[in-house]
């Protein structure tokens, strides 16, 4: 798993790399404009098209010239512009701006917005104001980014985009760059990969500037990335003389006579996750589509209360939740289960919402069961957040209070785990947003679960295969959409 940093500990990374490589800190400016040119041309190699290249004084700054001079190397036409609003410079933007004098480039410097031109060129690079910015843009800046975001024009930030703030609670009515692309160093923003980024981040890409990955990986953070040789660490393979019994029993508690198709969707996420044997607790309306749908899954028939005969002892794990209902016979199912299974479990959908309402509950849950809760479910949960980091903060808070594995479901889901880590998760895609995907996910960890997996295991494994799915799925068939059915019957591919 990668380390993300806040910018202060990239910081240091960038001491330690610049004291230990050894490299000065002109060269290390150098390696990270390169970095940024080189995914820049792949991004935008139209040569003809004029791109100015907004800079402020600072490193951020620096980067911007070297990242000029570089272009205009390559044969882009560029401009420069140069806000000289804080009336300072640092060393490495000196250095650079005398190299772009040098090799004869173009540059305008500006002292108030007022002395700005007409702007003309088709692209705008954003090197204005780096990750050390720690409060809202105020007086010309604030001016000049409301500007340059009403030209209409494609703006590609470097590293971050102006008035962003890299870490924290992200605030709405704070006004930032709305960069079309986002090319960062070394590791994304923490905040990158919150919701509240698409109001100034329409997508980002990271490149390796050369920072000291050892002393990366040493450093103390709760905030993680998920990298596919995660799972492959994980995943075991099947062994030849293996059986059904050997992977496990999962039983799976959903569904009502108008919410069947959650408990089907979940269903057939276990089996085809591999659990070597799945039963479904459903109502008795829902007999015949599971018989019809998923012959390999066994049934238990629930009517309002759980069958009296249910033999725990029998299951490796339970899900329940999915298409459940929160009324009073819902509730008591959810009692009774908390009561009489005493193994890490899968709780999702109508199971956190009767959570919700009957928080005392939440104290039976068993150590390391997995949560799943989407937005709103973990609001209901933990109470109102005004915004993502705070969810974040609650869920890390949560989890090693309770225990419990904590997945808020998003593009980047995040995984709390008991330890007080927050591991996000890479993979998926927008395809996937159609109901029945949470209810995948449900059966899909359980299997994994069932099959001996660390309930933390499970969890990464589940996230990470599910997004993948989607992924998959999407790119093979050329789908703009991705059912929640389709990715359960193919998620044994992946």
């Amino acid at each position: 798993m990668l380390n993300l940093l806040t910018s202060e500990q990239i910081r240091k990374a960038d001491k330690h790399t610049i004291q230990h490589k050894p490299i000065s800190s002109v060269d290390l400016m150098e390696r990270a404009s390169e970095a940024f040119t080189e995914l820049f041309i792949k991004n935008y190699p139209d040569k003809n098209k004029p791109i100015a290249v907004y800079c402020g004084t600072g490193n951020n700054g620096g980067d911007g010239l070297a990242i000029a001079r570089l272009l205009n190397q390559k044969g882009y036409n560029i401009n420069v512009k140069i806000s000289r609003f804080s009336g300072k410079s640092t060393t490495d933007f000196d250095i650079n701006l005398a190299r772009i004098v040098a090799r004869k480039i173009a540059f305008d410097e500006f002292n108030s917005f007022s002395e700005l031109k007409e702007e003309t060129a088709d692209i705008i690079i954003d090197a204005l104001l780096g990750s050390g910015l720690n409060k809202p843009l105020q007086g010309e800046w604030l001016t000049l980014v409301e500007w340059l975001n009403s030209l209409g024009k494609p703006i590609i930030s470097v590293d971050i985009p102006t008035g962003f703030s890299a870490e924290g609670p992200i605030i709405k009515q704070n006004v930032t760059i709305k960069a079309e692309l986002t090319i960062c160093f070394h590791r994304p923003k923490i905040n990158f990969l919150l919701p509240e980024s698409e109001l100034c981040i329409n997508r980002f890409e990271v490149v390796d500037i050369g920072l000291d990955e050892r002393f990366i990986q040493s450093v103390d953070t709760p905030y993680k990335f998920l990298e596919a040789s995660d799972i492959k660490s994980r995943l075991k393979k099947r062994k030849s003389f293996s059986h059904k019994g050997t992977y496990g029993h999962t039983l799976i508690i959903a569904g009502a006579p108008e919410t069947m198709g959650a408990a089907l969707l979940c269903a057939e996420a276990s089996l085809h996750t591999g659990s070597g044997l799945t039963t479904a607790c459903i109502p008795p309306e829902g007999l015949i589509a599971l018989n019809i749908r998923i012959p390999e899954v066994m049934a238990r028939l629930r009517y309002r209360s759980l069958p009296i005969d249910l033999i725990w002892d029998k299951y490796n794990v339970v899900a329940i939740g999915p298409g459940l209902g929160t009324s009073a016979d819902s509730k008591q199912v959810l009692e009774e289960t908390l009561k009489n299974f005493r193994h890490p479990m899968v709780i999702d959908a109508d199971a956190i919402n009767i959570l919700s309402t009957n928080p005392e509950l939440i104290f039976g849950i068993p150590k390391f069961s997995v949560l799943t809760p989407h937005v709103k479910e973990f609001d209901r949960l933990f109470g109102t957040h005004e915004t993502w980091w705070d969810r974040m903060e609650t869920g890390i808070k949560k989890a090693k209070e309770l225990h419990l594995i904590i997945i808020l479901k998003n593009r980047y889901s995040m995984i709390f785990l008991p330890a007080g880590e927050c591991i996000f998760n890479p993979t998926g895609t927008p395809a996937m947003a159609t109901g029945g995907m949470g209810d995948v996910l449900t059966g899909i960890i359980a299997s994994f679960l069932a099959q001996g997996y660390k309930p933390e295991d499970a969890a990464i494994l589940g996230v990470y295969l599910h997004g993948k799915a989607g992924e998959e799925i999407e790119k093979a068939e050329g789908v703009a959409v991705v059912p929640a059915s389709k990715l359960a019957q193919g998620i044994a591919r992946f």
